[in-house]
């Protein structure tokens, strides 16, 4: 039991010129540094409200871009099919004409062979 005395007076001193010493030694006294923590604590918290409000609109930010995003592509999407629906369109009378040149000269080249083989 002697031990156990001893060892919890060690503490117990300990403990007191622990904060003694701290007491002592602080840069500040304890209203002001109290006052200064509470001043960093509101500090902080301001800080931390801003970052909050900031993380906020963000977010709507990055929806509402998402929103406009997809209806722009949509938007664009048809865009797209209507130019090629109308480059089809313009170009099939155009794609006939050719196709029956081209079948023109291979009859002008098959009567030309023919001429060439009798000859």
């Amino acid at each position: 039991m002697s031990k156990t005395k001893s060892f919890l007076l060690g503490i117990a001193v300990g403990g007191v010129v622990s904060a003694t010493t701290t007491l002592f030694t602080a840069p500040l006294s304890g209203r002001d540094l109290r006052t200064r923590a509470k001043q960093q604590g509101a500090e902080w918290l301001d800080l931390l409200e801003n970052v909050k409000n900031d993380g906020l609109k963000l977010k709507d930010q990055i929806a509402q871009t998402s929103k406009e995003g997809v209806v722009m592509i949509k938007d664009l999407t048809q865009e797209i099919k209507t130019s090629v629906t109308e480059w089809k369109e313009s170009v099939e009378p155009h794609q006939k004409k050719i196709q029956s040149y081209l079948e023109q000269i291979e009859g002008s080249l098959k009567e030309l062979e023919e001429k060439v083989k009798k000859e």
